[in-house]
């Protein structure tokens, strides 16, 4: 049996394995918190950017009611006259009255995704406005900036390193707190709580504060940090990877005719060569929405998308991403009318239902003005939770030290402490993690070479003052 003695000297089994993770939260906070709380910040900026962009452009995107309405094909003319050189990509019919039509063109000079939008009166037939449009989701300029600001800081392809790294470290930022909280938590169920908060410090109440707060927010921080993994440039490939190994990827629209003008061929002379298909007509619009329409696309927010080369179908897509989901879409021979192909939400596979709800509520845009409001929420709390973090680091600094001085870090060995067992699970699950998702594991590898560097360092200069004294 151990001695008091022996008892004192040897710390608690616990105190090794907390040691560990403290000392793990501790350099992915200082070192990843930048990137957290830029995210975090721009990300509250772009929750709120519907009903800014709304009021923004509120003279392209509203119209006065009239009691008529023009045909979609005259109000595709009219867009084609005011942008004579664009070509004619796609339509998408106002949702509600007063709103305008918008007319999709692509343009060389455009970036990636971006398309040229003439937005239309429906009543009149005349054209309000030409912005640029985004994505799917059709944002315009004002919103675009605000999402690649979020996304790469407007530095492009490089710049999504940083939101990448905000992500991959998130979730292991927000476990790893829970499980201190838990260990704090009990550690000071062992306390008498009248005499620690008497003589808890002024850290130890940004502690309980961190701690609280991290405990609020912990659902969306890893909410946020797997959906957003999605989006980025090395994870998103392996995750796009491992839905379509499983089966879970988003189905895709497929035809099962051979498209407008199918079947009509050339007949000159038994040698002629079949005459080439004809272009679509952007007459076809109303014909070709009408058959949408009867085929069950009643989204109040449809994009009606012309072939992309002749012969083949158009497309009428749902966009409506609010509750319920409606992403239903059809292909149609423009010429017959015909559904040549369909897919609907309903036959997703249960994965790719929550894949798109994940985007979509990562997004802002599930359940409309309450997911805003919630990511407000989610965005101010990770926010406070970072600024508070550096607030604990820089109480921590030696108090009568000169200079530029900083926190104290967690002191090393903290793994010689902890168990042998969970030391081998970390460094296994820290190797696949890494795996699948690169920048985390590329990151780890250099904050543990540096500190490496920087103990051997302290070493060497420890020894020179035992050899000096």
């Amino acid at each position: 049996m151990a001695t008091q003695t022996e008892q004192a000297a040897s710390p608690p089994r616990t105190s090794g394995w907390r040691g560990l993770f403290l000392r793990l939260h501790f350099y992915a906070g200082v070192l990843v918190g930048p990137f957290v709380l830029v995210a975090a910040l721009t990300g509250v900026l772009y929750a709120a950017t519907p009903q800014m962009e709304s009021w923004i452009y509120s003279d392209q995107l509203q119209a006065p009611v009239g009691l008529k309405q023009a045909s979609l094909a005259d109000q595709v003319k009219a867009a084609q006259a005011a942008n004579p050189g664009g070509e004619l990509a796609a339509v998408r019919p106002g949702a509600e009255p007063g709103d305008t039509t918008r007319v999709l063109f692509n343009e060389a000079g455009l970036g990636e995704s971006e398309r040229r939008a003439i937005f239309v009166d429906p009543a009149t037939a005349q054209v309000r406005g030409d912005l640029v449009a985004y994505g799917s989701s059709g944002a315009l300029p004002f919103r675009t900036v605000l999402d690649q600001l979020h996304r790469n800081l407007l530095l492009g392809e490089p710049g999504r390193l940083y939101s990448e790294l905000a992500a991959s470290w998130l979730w292991v930022v927000a476990l790893g707190g829970l499980v201190l909280w838990v260990s704090r938590r009990r550690a000071r169920r062992t306390e008498k709580a009248e005499k620690a908060a008497k003589t808890e410090s002024a850290r130890g109440k940004s502690v309980r504060r961190h701690g609280t707060i991290g405990l609020w927010v912990l659902l969306g921080a890893v909410f946020l940090s797997a959906t957003g993994l999605t989006w980025s440039a090395y994870a998103g490939e392996n995750v796009s990877t491992l839905r379509e190994s499983l089966g879970w990827a988003t189905p895709a629209l497929k035809v099962t005719g051979s498209g407008e003008h199918a079947g009509h061929t050339g007949h000159a002379g038994h040698g002629d060569a079949p005459a080439a298909p004809a272009p679509a007509r952007p007459e076809s619009v109303d014909a070709v929405l009408a058959s949408a329409r009867a085929a069950g696309i009643d989204a109040a927010s449809v994009e009606i998308g012309l072939p992309a080369k002749p012969g083949t179908p158009w497309q009428v897509t749902e966009v409506e991403r609010s509750w319920p989901t409606q992403v239903d879409a059809v292909a149609v021979d423009g010429t017959t009318g015909q559904i040549l192909g369909e897919v609907r939400f309903a036959d997703y596979p249960l994965m790719a239902k929550l894949a798109r709800w994940g985007i979509d509520a990562h997004m802002g845009v599930l359940f409309g003005w309450a997911n805003q409001l919630a990511l407000l929420l989610l965005g101010a709390g990770l926010v406070t939770l970072v600024v508070l973090g550096y607030r604990m680091w820089w109480r921590r600094r030696p108090t009568r030290a000169t200079g530029l001085t900083f926190g104290r870090p967690i002191p090393r060995g903290q793994w010689r402490k902890a168990p042998p067992v969970l030391v081998a699970g970390l460094v296994l699950l820290a190797a696949a993690i890494g795996w699948f998702v690169p920048l985390f594991g590329i990151s780890l590898l250099v904050f543990l070479v540096v500190d490496l560097l920087l103990g051997l360092r302290s070493r060497a200069k420890a020894d020179s003052t035992d050899v000096t004294v």
